[in-house]
């Protein structure tokens, strides 16, 4: 079933110049950009999206790192999209991600307040359905 996604190059990815690689990779798996486009988030934009953690005391530290540069969003479409790109994505902590995957491979640990992981993918149908929306209206 082709589904389709959200994708975010976050600010460090975007910062080291690893956008080419990140989207050569996504390409190379066989899914599709159907549109692309760099953001200057807000509070606001991050606010919604990240609504979930907004009780959580690294929220603060996460818009701030999010508001840092430029984001890179990105909707691919494919099939099993989801679930592709966060294996291709890798675990969250860069450190203990596998090889091969971007965060393994390219992936840093800053020792920051907030892990920078390079990229954000949605977790289920649903979240890259409100994700999609808040990002691509």
């Amino acid at each position: 079933m082709i589904e389709q996604t959200l994708v975010l190059v976050k600010p460090d990815g975007v910062k080291r110049n690893l956008t080419g690689e990140i989207l050569r990779r996504i390409e190379a798996k066989g899914y599709r950009i159907a549109d692309l486009k760099l953001v200057s988030p807000d509070q606001e934009l991050l606010s919604k999206h990240y609504e979930e953690h907004a009780d959580k005391p690294f929220f603060p530290a996460l818009l701030e790192f999010m508001m840092s540069g430029p984001v890179v969003a990105v909707k691919l479409e494919g099939e099993r999209v989801i679930e592709g790109f966060r294996v291709l994505a890798g675990v969250t902590d860069p450190t203990v991600a596998a090889p091969g995957t971007i965060r393994g491979d390219l992936g840093r640990d800053w020792g920051t307040k907030v892990i920078q992981n390079l990229v954000h993918g949605s977790d289920s149908p649903e979240s890259a359905a409100r994700e999609l929306e808040i990002w691509f209206d």
